[in-house]
């Protein structure tokens, strides 16, 4: 068998033993620290571990308390199982807490170890001698050098019959934490070889295992061992959680504030983790509990106007308080929360203000107050109400957001000739109710003085009403409404103006204010609304100031409106079978009662028997037949009256047909032709015959063509018609030359031949007025806008005078030669064939004149300056007189059309 000895363990048991003896000897109580049991590997609910003997002791202060809840301690000092436990082979080990007659908390430990127990072959267990299972060896922690030192000693039974040695393993031995203890293998003696930190390792268990020097074979089985670390109190205690609370003031003493949390990391269940607290200031105003650390308030007089917040000093101590033990401070920070116990207050004992009468809405007052409670809370934030001197609502106040003051404002305009001074009173208060306190709202007196304004004319009253007949005559007195001024109470030097009087019935006196019809007043009229017609006067004193009144004529009314019939044009739908019709006649009367409804009818005087009255109700008649009628219009007299009888004769048109969905058949298939209907057939008609018109003078018009006679001198140079395609070929000694104007002519100049008009021919239109050439009987005759544009590229000049002659457009003229006349007036258009047999005649005279000389007259005709058209223009001129190199190449003038061909092939064939 394997045992261990424990010297000193051992000499501590004896002691304690042999003290356990003499204390059961005297009559005294006596708890042990530690017991043993010898217990099953598995023990049952309800099994017996041990007894304490409490015989001598008071159970009632004892209290017995279990640490391992699978196990409890009767009062009888009985431990028992509440669970099924299992034991492991190297034991197990719980407390059990309790109090000594002291009153101090004790601790004892119970140490639970295996029943050992053998199998035989045959399967009957034999019992085994019982091993000695050592007590826990302890060790103190963060213990001092020089290391290593001695703990125990460890032997085993096996080293009588062998010669052993002993090796550990385990942590704290080859496992981590290494190299904390040790063993000399050759006598068993457990050594410690460094300080032990207790908060991190507070036990060590690791195995001793013993074996034969000589064959290195185990002898004995291997045994736990453990080593607890004792504690020391070497870590003070520490806050935790936080360290700020609030109260509200004037709370009752004993409200609590908050609690203190703290810790330490010592062996839980000792003096050095109990923890002690206390308060190192402000201890008249808070207690702390010194076991719970609870804070709480030791009066009721905290004010947070005074002071709105404490920092007090605490401190926590572990030894249960005790001088030795270790200790930390630290400051908590109390908050007192604010109630409404502090009303406002306002400043001044009263408030002054001028208001002029008549003034506009506005800010006139603010008034501020005093609040001691924390801003901006409903404790601080501010209401006011007017308790006094508004009951006309002149007046109204708030509170201004920001700074908390009481604004006054005008919500009337006030009058001075009616109220001279006001008397308000001012209530203010908060929006939280006051509490813990026993001051009560206050209110302040505001003295508002009203100054006086010179004011406009005011009427007497601001409506007035008179009763007025309708058709009552003109100039018929309806009523005075007069102004006076304010300040005097006088009318004297007011004038009176209408200012609205829509249907203008009445005139007002200027300076008496007297209100007189006009024009007949009308209770039916559109501008009376349920009986009542409004005037509004104007009142304007010496100054021009002014004030308005409203005149309302109550107009009562006058039999002066016959019911009439709505509808005189009726239908009654036949019936077959002699069933006799009958159809509705309404009436109205714009007349009110009595001198309306209910109406009465009958039978017109002239009426033939056909029909009858039937009522129907007060405004209504069936009128029915009293006879089979056939279809056609019957015209029925009846005679319609008031209430008071007064009515007319009102003739209505029935008409009697066959119906489909109350309509006439006939109407429905019929249609009348009206006086509009036939001027609109009479307009067609004229508008279809002014077109016929129109297009016959069209066609009347459209074949007219001027005929040019052909004298037999064109030489065959005028084309007929309008053809584009080529001429005939033209012999040149055929052409005719005039021989009038040729001789007589000047060189550089066209005034010998007869042309009267400006020298300067810039542009042959407009600027030319009148030009004959008498020899040759040519007339030219343009209008004022003749010949406007200009034609590009054909300069004449020479001895012909400068110009440029356009053919794009021709204005009014006419060319006359001989016998021939041109009229040119209206030459556009369809009629541009006018312009070329114009442009023929020009050119036949200008050839005329060309050929009569040498070939030296071809370059003076070119001596005149016209207007630069830029260097290099591609421009050329149909003239065959033209500046060119060569100027006999007329090959130009192919390109200007079948017009100029011919004139091109007179040109050169010479």
């Amino acid at each position: 068998m394997f045992r261990m000895v424990v010297t000193k363990m051992a000499r501590n048991l004896h002691v304690n033993l042999c003290f356990f003896l003499i204390i059961s000897c005297v009559d005294s109580c006596f708890i042990p620290g530690s017991i043993q049991a010898t217990v099953p590997q598995t023990v049952p609910v309800g099994h017996v571990i041990s007894k304490v003997d409490v015989d001598n002791c008071d159970t009632k202060t004892l209290h017995f308390t279990s640490c391992d809840p699978d196990f409890t301690v009767q009062a009888d000092g009985t431990i028992v199982t509440v669970h099924i436990t299992m034991v492991p082979t190297n034991g197990r080990t719980f407390s059990v807490q309790y109090q000594d007659p002291n009153g101090q908390e004790k601790n004892m430990d119970v140490h639970l170890v295996q029943n050992s127990r053998k199998v035989l072959k045959d399967g009957l267990l034999k019992r085994s001698k019982r091993r000695w299972s050592p007590m826990p060896f302890n060790i103190i922690e963060n213990d001092h050098p020089p290391f290593p030192k001695e703990v125990d000693l460890v032997a085993s039974d096996s080293s009588v019959a062998y010669n052993v040695y002993y090796t550990l393993s385990g942590p704290g031995v080859t496992e981590d934490p290494e190299g904390v203890f040790s063993v000399v293998k050759e006598t068993g003696m457990l050594k410690v070889h460094k300080a032990v930190d207790r908060e991190i390792t507070p036990q060590f268990i690791f195995q001793a295992r013993v074996f034969d020097r000589n064959t290195n074979q185990e002898t004995d089985l291997p045994l736990p061992i453990t080593v607890n670390v004792e504690d020391v109190n070497d870590n003070a205690p520490t806050f935790t959680g936080q360290l700020q609370f609030t109260v509200l003031e004037q709370s009752n003493k004993g409200t609590i504030v908050g609690k203190v949390n703290a810790t330490d990391k010592d062996e839980p269940g000792t003096d050095h983790t109990k923890i002690r607290y206390s308060l190192l200031s402000e201890t008249n105003l808070f207690f702390i509990n010194p076991e719970t650390g609870v804070i709480s308030t030791k009066t009721d007089t905290l004010d947070r106007e005074v002071t709105d917040k404490y920092f007090v000093r605490m401190d926590i101590r572990d030894m249960n308080g005790a001088l030795n033990g270790l200790s930390n401070t630290a400051t908590a920070t109390i908050v007192l929360g604010d109630i409404n116990d502090n009303p406002p207050t306002f400043t001044k004992t009263s408030y002054n203000v001028s208001v002029m009468e008549n003034q506009e809405k506005g800010l006139i007052l603010r008034i501020p107050i005093e609040d001691k409670d924390l801003l901006n809370t409903p404790n601080w934030n501010s209401e006011f109400s007017i308790t006094k001197g508004n009951e006309n609502g002149n007046f109204r106040i708030e509170r201004d957001p920001k700074t908390n003051e009481g604004l006054i404002y005008l919500t009337k305009p006030l009058d001075y000739e009616k109220t001279k001074n006001l008397k308000l009173e001012v209530l203010a208060r908060n929006q939280a109710e006051l509490s813990g306190t026993n001051a009560k709202w206050v209110s302040v007196p505001v003295d508002v003085t009203v100054g006086n304004v010179d004011e406009g004319p005011e009427f007497t009253a601001p409506t007035v009403r008179f009763t007025v007949q309708e058709n009552t005559p003109n100039d018929t007195l309806i009523g005075t409404y007069t102004a006076v001024d304010p300040e005097t109470k006088s009318s004297a030097g007011i004038k009176y103006y209408k200012v609205s009087d829509p249907a203008s019935w009445v005139n007002v006196d200027e300076s008496t204010g007297q209100l007189k019809i006009a024009n007949t007043i009308d209770r039916e009229s559109h501008f009376v609304v349920d009986g009542v017609y409004n005037i509004t006067m104007k009142a304007v004193d010496a100054s021009q100031k002014t004030g308005t009144g409203t005149v309302i004529i109550q107009v009562e009314d006058m039999n002066d409106h016959v019911p009439d019939i709505l509808s005189k044009d009726l239908v009654l739908c036949g019936k077959d079978g002699g069933e006799m019709g009958s159809v509705l006649v309404v009436a109205e009367d714009k007349d009110q009662a009595p001198f309306s409804a209910p109406f009465s009818f009958k039978l017109g005087e002239k009426h033939d028997d056909k029909w009858a009255v039937k009522p129907l109700n007060s405004t209504a008649v069936m009128l029915e037949q009293t006879k089979e009628l056939p279809s056609g219009l019957y015209t029925v007299p009846l005679m319609v009256g008031d209430l008071q009888g007064f009515g007319s004769t009102q003739t209505v048109t029935v008409r009697i047909c066959r119906c489909r969905n109350g309509v006439c058949l006939a109407q429905q298939n019929s249609t009348s032709l009206g006086v509009w209907g036939i001027l609109a057939m009479l307009l067609g008609l004229a508008l279809l015959l002014l077109l016929c018109m129109l297009c016959a003078l069209v066609c009347v018009t459209k074949n007219e063509k001027m005929e040019l006679e052909d004298m037999g001198d064109s030489g065959g140079i005028l084309l007929t018609s309008n053809i584009e395609a080529l001429g005939d070929a033209v012999d040149s000694n055929l052409i005719i030359v005039p021989k009038s104007g040729i001789d007589r002519s000047v060189k550089g100049s066209m005034t010998d031949m007869g042309w009267a008009g400006a020298k300067n021919l810039d542009k042959m239109g407009g600027g030319l007025g009148t030009q004959q050439q008498s020899g040759s009987s040519i007339i030219v005759t343009d209008m004022p806008n003749g010949f406007s544009d200009q034609y590009n590229g054909s300069q004449y000049g020479g001895q012909n005078g400068g110009g440029q002659y356009g053919v794009d457009q021709y204005g009014g003229g006419q060319y006359t030669s001989g016998n021939r006349t041109f009229d040119n007036t209206r030459s556009t258009g369809k009629n541009m064939k006018f312009n070329w047999q114009t442009n023929g005649l020009f050119l036949q005279q200008k050839l005329a004149y060309l050929r009569t000389e040498e070939q030296g007259r071809y370059a003076d005709d070119i001596i005149h300056a016209y207007g630069f058209e830029g260097v290099g223009s591609p421009a050329g001129s149909v003239g065959c007189c033209s500046d060119q190199v060569n100027q006999e190449d007329l090959d130009f003038l192919n390109t200007l059309g079948p017009k100029f061909k011919v004139l091109a092939e007179v040109c050169t064939n010479k």
